[in-house]
């Protein structure tokens, strides 16, 4: 009898992807926590090609990848400024405890090649909030105007009636 069994190192790795929303959930909080898209992709167990059309396809999905985005930047950041403050601890050669090293050159060339996407999504959010601002400040005035807009009419009337002198 021959084997025909193909060792699992050769055979060609099958992803099966997660219901719609399941996968796009499990991707952007992925993408939230490492900022790396292959990463969020093999995390969510889809092709890192099928997550590039959802973004290119629905404008949902798109803002949410650049929300998660975002907000793997500023954790990024927050780790950065701990070790620009800590530096790391790393063992010495021939030395009995750890020397701090402060190398955060890779960490500042991310951040430098993601500040404007990050710059233009804090604009974004910063505009929404302002328009939350204003709907709010609309709202209260619209709750202001119904009590007087009552009273008019009654007022009008009270004004027309002749007066007996």
């Amino acid at each position: 009898m021959v084997d025909t069994k193909v060792p699992s190192s050769t055979r060609p790795r099958v992803m099966r992807a997660a219901p719609k929303d399941r996968w796009r959930r499990v991707f952007l909080d992925a993408l939230a926590a490492t900022s790396n898209v292959t990463a969020s992709a093999k995390m969510a167990n889809v092709p890192t090609s099928k997550a590039y059309d959802a973004r290119r396809k629905d404008a949902a999905f798109y803002r949410a990848w650049q929300e998660a985005l975002c907000e793997g930047y500023e954790h990024l950041e927050m780790a950065l400024l701990h070790r620009l403050r800590e530096g790391e601890v790393k063992a010495a050669p021939g030395a009995k405890r750890g020397v701090r090293v402060f190398d955060n050159a890779t960490a500042l060339r991310l951040l430098i090649a993601h500040r404007d996407s990050v710059s233009r999504q804090q604009a974004i959010r910063g505009n929404e909030d302002a328009q939350a601002v204003i709907a709010e400040i609309n709202a209260r005035i619209m709750k202001l105007r119904k009590p007087a807009e009552l009273e008019a009419p009654a007022t009008i009337e009270a004004a027309a009636e002749p007066c007996d002198d």
